[in-house]
Order: structure tokens, then C-alpha cells, then sequence
């Protein structure tokens, strides 16, 4: 199957042509996967460590054209892209380090004890090796990050473990030359080339091949919550079932207690609506849900709020279907009985076809416990008040949460002393 491309910002597909991997391809990858294996994890250290400060240099030669690449394909600005391309090979060098400095091979020795009673105790010694093949599944949102030479590809070699990557096909071509880049770098160390390969296709049939092939080890992810449990079910589902390492979708509770508006609110209305709206929405931090008592300190703090929405900027979103499913999954949250649209951006008006226009809405605590909906992700910017009568309400919202990748309180010294149990509910989460 051939494909191309979409320039989110009209829509208009990018040359050139891509082919979908043929299953063969799948397997004929990772075969090479395997075989390389074991030549790689024998290799030293430092010819790992090698290895990943090459593909950094590699990836920086690319230059101009790697990050034009990724603005038409992903609509991200240039100085954000400038700024991923310095922590992509920023990740890849201080793995360089952390293989150089050894600590995490987590070596133990324990010494024989042979007078021990009432059994001696032989010598014992342990250390971490490499678990062999891993798949690694590029993200939408860090088409560089957390995608082809992201920190999952590092990681991986830096144990000494072979990669192939499933390519995000919302921005091949910027797959490609990082893949390209890596490739480079391989042959240059000397490493067999199955050491790295680069795969296109659709996850649900590419995606879920590469999990299930025997010679794959264990499974790097980061992406929906749809996706990721796909995956999680084919990997527990093989004859010898492997790990994923999965960084799937969250709400990221956000907490407001009394004692953070007591006086000038002006900066925490600021930095809320930066963070909901930080490249357009499409962070994985970002909060979705912000919890909040009643009071008419709150009122006034949400009239500010919303203010400040309708004066936010509109901008490209990643794809087409990524601004197709967060306005349907905002619909869905602002469709349910007893929420109340509570403001939206006044550019929302002269908004591009995928413009993400942000808005916010509120509800009950108690509305929010009756309605499952209402944790309903709208990857994109968009975030939901939920407004308690008290701070046990609060605290059983967050129990019926899903997992997180963060919750955020703002408060003083003596909210927190009175919140132990909502810090403890949000722990666990």
C-alpha cells in the first residue's frame, strides 16, 4: 500500500511516495533484528556509547532539511522543532554518558560464606543484561523526541538491545531521515546492520505483527490508550508473553485549593492557560481536568480564567484526524447534561480547517462522579472545571480516576495540612 504525507496546515498531501511494509518485510526485519543480537550485546560499552553520540552527530548534519520536513508534515513551528532536535540528541549523549559510567548495569556481589549456619552460602553475582530485539513505536505529538531516535530507540541501545522502529505515519518523511541518520551511524561503527531498520504501515496491522514476531523482546510506546492496550493484549497474548513499556493518555488532574486565590491570581490564570494550551493541547502534561472548591474567590478566578481563554491565539494541530477526534471527544464531554461551555477563544471564529480553538467548560463534582464521559480525554486545548462543595468530593473524583502521568496542587502551608487525603489519592494515581 502506497501513502503520503499530510500537510496539516491545508490539507495538501507532501511527496513522495511511501510504501507500507509487506509482511515479509515485517519479518525479514526483525529476523535481521535477531541475528544481529548477539554480535551487539557483546560489544563494549564504549562502542555502544559510540554508537549513540554518532547518531547524534549524524541527525545534527541533517541540518535544515530534517526540521523543514518535520514543520510540513507536523504544522509545529520551527524554533519548538530546533529546540526537540537539541533534546533528541541531547537524550542520545547523555545515554552515551550514563553507558560510559556503568552504574546502571546494577552489578551485585554477594561473597561466598562458608561457615554460615545452618548452610553456607555460595558466592552469588548479578548484573543486568539485554533482553534482545525491541520494537519502538514513533509518537504524533514529538515527531523527533519521542519518535525515531527518541528516548526509547536510546535506551534500547544503550543495554545493547537491537531496534526496529514503527514509523508514526503522520510524519514519514521525518521518520525516514532520522532512520536514514541512525543507519548511517551503524554502518560507520561497524555494527551489523540489524542493529537498527525502520518500518512503515498501520498499527493495527504492522504494529501488532512486529509485537507478536518471536524475536521481539519487549515493546516501547507512546501514544493513545487505545493503542496502547492493543498492543499490551498482543504482547500478553503470545506464547511467551513480553513487557511494553507504555506512556499512554492522561487527564492530569490539576488542583486548586483556597489558599492559592487568596490575592492576585493574575499569574496562576496565566500559567494554567499556558499549560492547557502548549502546543495546542497536544502535550501529554497537559491538564485536562482542574479541580476546584466553591467560593466566590473561585468565581472570581474562573470569570479571569475564561477571559483569558477568549483571547487565546488558534493554531495548526498535528493531523487532520488528531483535530477530528479532539473536537469530537470535546463535543462528547460538552454534550453531557449539567456541563456548561464556559469560554472560548474569539479567533475561534477565523479558525483554519485544523486549527484546535481553545475552550473550556465546568461541571459538578457530583456530576463529574455520575458521568464516566466526563474523563473523556480531548487530546488537543481544551480542559473541564470541576467545581466541589467540599474537599471530599475532590478527593473522590481523583479515586475515580484512571492512571496519570502527573497531578498538580496549588495551595499554601495550611491547605496542605488539611489535604493529606486528596495528596494520597493522587499518589496512587
Amino acid at each position: 500500500m502506497i501513502f503520503r504525507a499530510i500537510n496539516p496546515a491545508n490539507n495538501e498531501s507532501l511527496e513522495p511516495d511511501f510504501h507500507e511494509a509487506h509482511p515479509d518485510e515485517v519479518k525479514e526485519a526483525l529476523a535481521h533484528a535477531s541475528s544481529a543480537f548477539d554480535e551487539f550485546r557483546s560489544r563494549s560499552y564504549e562502542d555502544r556509547a559510540r554508537l549513540l553520540d554518532a547518531i547524534a552527530t549524524e541527525i545534527e548534519g541533517l541540518g535544515d532539511v530534517l526540521l523543514d520536513r518535520a514543520h510540513l508534515e507536523t504544522g509545529l513551528p520551527l524554533p519548538r522543532l530546533q529546540g526537540e532536535r537539541a533534546r533528541t540528541c541531547g537524550q542520545l549523549r547523555l545515554f552515551a554518558a550514563v553507558v560510559r559510567e556503568g552504574s546502571w548495569l546494577d552489578v551485585r556481589i554477594d561473597t561466598a560464606l562458608p561457615d554460615r549456619q545452618p548452610l553456607p552460602r555460595p558466592d552469588l553475582r548479578r548484573m543486568l543484561t539485554p533482553l534482545g530485539p525491541v520494537v519502538v513505536f514513533g509518537s504524533s505529538n514529538f515527531p523527533l523526541a519521542f519518535s525515531v531516535a527518541g528516548g526509547d530507540t536510546a535506551s534500547a541501545l544503550a543495554a545493547g538491545c537491537p531496534v526496529a522502529v514503527k514509523a508514526h505515519r503522520a510524519h514519514p518523511g521525518t521518520a525516514e531521515l532520522v532512520g536514514q541518520a541512525i543507519s548511517r551511524a551503524v554502518q560507520n561503527c561497524g555494527l551489523p546492520a540489524g542493529v537498527f531498520s525502520l518500518v512503515h504501515g498501520g498499527g493495527a496491522t504492522t504494529g501488532i505483527a512486529m509485537v507478536k514476531h518471536p524475536a521481539v523482546a519487549a515493546v516501547g510506546f507512546t501514544g493513545s490508550q487505545l493503542a496502547g492496550r492493543a498492543l499490551c493484549d498482543a504482547a500478553a497474548s503470545r506464547e511467551h508473553p513480553i513487557p511494553v513499556f507504555a506512556e499512554m493518555s492522561s487527564l492530569n488532574p490539576f488542583v486548586i485549593l483556597p489558599g492559592a486565590l487568596a490575592g492576585n491570581t493574575d499569574g496562576l490564570v496565566q500559567g494554567l492557560l499556558g499549560s492547557f494550551t502548549l502546543g495546542v493541547g497536544q502535550f501529554c502534561t497537559k491538564p485536562g481536568l482542574v479541580f476546584v472548591l466553591e467560593s466566590p474567590e473561585t468565581d472570581r478566578f474562573l470569570e479571569s480564567f475564561a477571559s483569558a481563554v477568549g483571547q487565546a491565539p488558534c493554531a495548526t494541530m498535528l493531523t487532520p484526524g488528531i483535530h477530528e477526534a479532539f473536537e469530537q471527544n470535546r463535543d462528547t464531554v460538552l454534550s453531557v447534561e449539567g456541563v456548561d461551555s464556559l469560554g472560548a477563544s474569539q479567533a475561534g471564529a477565523n479558525a483554519q480547517e485544523n486549527d484546535g480553538v481553545p475552550s473550556v467548560a465546568v461541571t459538578s463534582a457530583e456530576n463529574f462522579l455520575r458521568n464516566p464521559k466526563l474523563a473523556t480525554e480531548a487530546f488537543g486545548p481544551f480542559t473541564l472545571i470541576v467545581k466541589g462543595k467540599q474537599l471530599g468530593e475532590l478527593v473522590e473524583c481523583v479515586r475515580n480516576l484512571e492512571g496519570q502521568l502527573t497531578g498538580t496542587l496549588h495551595g499554601n502551608d495550611s491547605d496542605f495540612e488539611s489535604a493529606h487525603s486528596l495528596v494520597s489519592a493522587l499518589e496512587k494515581k
